[in-house]
Formats: C-alpha cells, structure tokens, sequence
C-alpha cells in the first residue's frame, strides 16, 4: 500500500485509492453498473473488501434506480448484494430521519439481505448489512459471559457472521454500534462491548481500535476537560498499543484503510503523541475522513489544526 504524497487538497473520496472502486463509483454516478459487478465479483474471497466496495457503492447509487434495473435487468450475486446494501442504506436513513416510511423499508431491505445471502451463502456481507439494521427492532439476545455490563442485544446473528468471518471488521463496527448512546445503548455497555470485543482480536488487527471508536462516540463536549480524555494513562496506552502493533501491518495493505488511520491518527494527536500522529497522517497521503474530526467540529478544520501540529503541509489558503 502506499498512499502517496500529500499535494496541497484533502481527498474526501471513500473510495482512496482503489481505483476499480473509484471507477466503478464513476461509473454507478452515470448509470451504468459493469464496472460494479466486475469490482464485486473480484472480491468474493476477501470478506473485508467486498464490506467495504459494496458498501461505497451503495451509497453512490441510493438515490437512484441503478441497483433495482441491475437486479431485474442481470441478476446474480453481485446485483442481489449491492440491492441489499442499497435497501439497508435507505431504510437507515428514513429511520435517522423519523420517516414514517422506514417499517416498509426494513422490511424490503430484510427480504433483500435473505437473498443475497441465499445466493452467496458463505458471504458475510448481507448478514452484516442486517446486523446493521437490527439498531431499529433492537433485539435482547443475552450475551455471553465475560462482560461486566452483559447488555443485551443482536447476539446470536453477530456469533452467526463470526462463523463465516471471525474477525471482520464492519461487522464488528456495526455490532458495536448498536449499543452506542444514540441508538438506543448506554455508554458502559458501549464501553464494555468494545473492550470485549478489541481484547479478543489478534493484536495486529484493526478491531484493537474499537475502544478509541466508542470513546469518539461517547465524547460530550460540555463535560469538564472531555479534551483531556485522551491524555490519560488508559487511553495513551490503547492509542500506542494500537500505533505499535497494528499501524506496521498497513504497510502491506492492499489500499489505504483511510478511516481506521483517521481514527489512530486522532487518538494519537489529542494524546499529545504528535510523532506517532505524524506517522500515521503521512501514511494517509492527501486520504481524508470526516470521521472521527466531523465529531468535534468542521472535519477540514480539526484535521488541519492536527497536521500542522504534528509539522505536515495543510492545504492552500487554510
């Protein structure tokens, strides 16, 4: 993986630099879907990937027809994934939005996951688009033993895509996202589930993140000194844990993994680790997510203020 230099703008693009992602986005944004199909298909082996380029690829076509003429027009597996990411997205967004249309959709986007799932049945990635939208019915499996909160939640389908995939990573995102403040959680069951679910990663995996994610969504701003937070003992040592261990492993990565740098990189710098930061913000190359930034502010304005404190370029007339 390398990302390349810096030249003076922020990319903002999920897509990085997979380039048959971007092309495929390209050509999603003009109607057409053979790039797609041939950018999924290729990705059957690697879970994480085809999470990730199906998931990108949803978001560039929810606002129109494309997954709904592809799937009647060519249907196969590839089609049936990206209608069910596609149908996921929507009735997400209509639930965000308080829409009285997001029961329907739930239930179009369900039907949509059972088939692409029956499709492709060793495919995680349409178990996990319905484990994202278990935030909405919020189901009370019990959990297992070893956390101290034992919050209820989507167990038994989280311990199902954990059969096909142990250690992927939108799933284990998405899991822990149920129990976010927000949806519905609490903040010590986000802790705990996180905790739970980092410690029994391999160390060189990016799940070693999930608590520096759960402490970006519990953050609260009006609380006393919440800034300092990442400058305790606790959280200095999970940041450079995370840098020492899994940051090396990047290097042989396939593409950028944008928003997990982004995260680490933030840790990094509100710790006061400007020269672990540095690293990991010059791994990134000019890739940019607005997440975890967005969360304190204008994501153009925090990312900036971090570069040019850990000493990179920023860009022109900021």
């Amino acid at each position: 993986m390398a990302a390349g230099s810096f030249e003076g703008q922020y990319v903002w693009s999920p897509a990085a630099d997979d380039r048959a992602l971007a092309r495929a986005c390209m050509d999603v944004r003009a109607g057409r879907y053979l790039s797609a199909h041939e950018a999924l298909k290729e990705t059957r082996e690697d879970f994480d990937l085809r999470a990730h380029r199906s998931l990108v690829l949803a978001s560039e076509s929810a606002d129109s027809d494309l997954a709904e003429r592809w799937l009647a027009e060519e249907p196969g597996p590839e089609a049936a994934l990206l209608w069910a990411r596609v149908a996921m997205l929507r009735a997400l967004r209509m639930a965000d939005a308080g829409d009285r249309r997001q029961r329907a959709l739930t239930r179009i986007a369900w039907t949509a996951c059972e088939r692409a799932a029956e499709l492709l049945p060793g495919d995680p990635t349409p178990w996990v688009a319905q484990l994202a939208l278990t935030r909405l019915d919020r189901p009370r499996d019990p959990a297992p033993q070893g956390l101290l909160t034992a919050p209820p939640g989507p167990w038994r389908l989280f311990s199902h895509i954990l059969r096909l995939d142990p250690w992927h990573r939108e799933a284990h995102h998405r899991f822990l996202c149920f129990f976010f403040t927000r949806h519905g959680g609490s903040p010590g069951a986000s802790w705990d589930v996180a905790a739970f679910l980092s410690q029994r990663a391999p160390v060189t995996s990016p799940l070693r993140l999930l608590p520096l994610v759960a402490l970006v969504d519990g953050y609260d701003p009006s609380a006393l000194l919440a800034d300092r937070t990442w400058e305790l003992p606790l959280w200095i040592s999970t940041a450079t844990g995370v840098h020492h261990t899994w940051f090396p492993q990047v290097a042989g990565y396939r593409f950028t993994p944008v928003l997990d740098l982004s995260y680490l990189a933030h840790a990094l710098f509100m710790a006061k680790r400007e020269f672990e930061a540095r690293e990991v913000l010059t791994a990134m190359g000019p890739y940019a997510a607005r997440m975890p930034w967005s969360s304190f502010g204008d994501p153009v304005e925090q990312l900036t203020r971090a570069r040019r404190s850990c000493g990179l370029p920023v860009p022109y007339g900021i």
